[in-house]
């Protein structure tokens, strides 16, 4: 079976490219999500929601591998993945010895930035994390009748919110966009530890998507 990933960043979407999948970036807009998403099914037999998540549940650290078994949007639609598929990576992940949380991800059209919106979000769905590809990416290979998968892992914890600079640091296309960065920066100087702290903990759930990958090979 070959799959056809759907991201945020660019830098997710290079990651999954070097492991032989294909990849779509959305830049974290719904619009471009629910094409991106079309394109993906289009291109593959079945559509992997990949990358980064936020954190809801207080437990899971920077870094915490997910592969949900469902995902459930804001107005309580809820889409499983495929079964079978969902299985065997979770096996082959196991058989690499690295543990993923099969607990429900909440799918939502915009960041959540606080400690506070997580909490009332994880108290409201108790959803382990929450992505903006993975509703656009279910519901178009439902549609379409290809298998649909989620591997994501945790960026941000639930107990930290995001500084301002992280808001705006991502071009539609999918890119980074140093300079919105750097004039977030220059207005708001403070937050630089914050942004340092979410850099760090960014890199530490793209080497665990890395780590993941590399077990996966030949099974996804």
């Amino acid at each position: 079976m070959r799959l056809a990933a759907l991201c945020g960043f660019t830098a997710e979407a290079r990651l999954v490219r070097r492991f032989g999948l294909m990849a779509f970036a959305t830049g974290g807009d719904g619009v471009r999500g629910r094409v991106m998403a079309a394109r993906a099914a289009e291109a593959a037999d079945g559509v992997l929601s990949f990358g980064i998540a936020g954190g809801l549940a207080p437990r899971l650290v920077a870094g915490a591998l997910l592969l949900p078994r469902m995902v459930i949007a804001a107005n309580g639609e809820r889409l499983a993945v495929d079964v079978g598929l969902h299985r065997r990576v979770l096996s082959a992940l196991a058989a690499a010895g690295l543990h993923a949380e099969t607990g429900d991800l909440l799918a939502l059209d915009a960041i959540i930035a606080t400690p506070h919106a997580k909490a009332a979000q994880h108290a409201r769905h108790g959803t382990l994390a929450v992505d903006l590809e993975s509703l656009p990416a279910a519901r178009t290979a439902q549609a379409a009748s290809k298998p649909f998968l989620v591997l994501r892992a945790v960026a941000d914890p639930a107990g930290r919110g995001l500084p301002p600079a992280a808001l705006v640091g991502l071009h539609p296309s999918g890119h980074a966009a140093p300079g919105r960065v750097l004039a977030s920066v220059l207005r708001q100087p403070g937050q630089i530890p914050a942004l340092i702290t979410t850099a760090r903990d960014t890199r530490r759930a793209l080497s665990a998507l890395r780590t993941a990958l590399a077990a996966l090979r030949g099974t996804l």
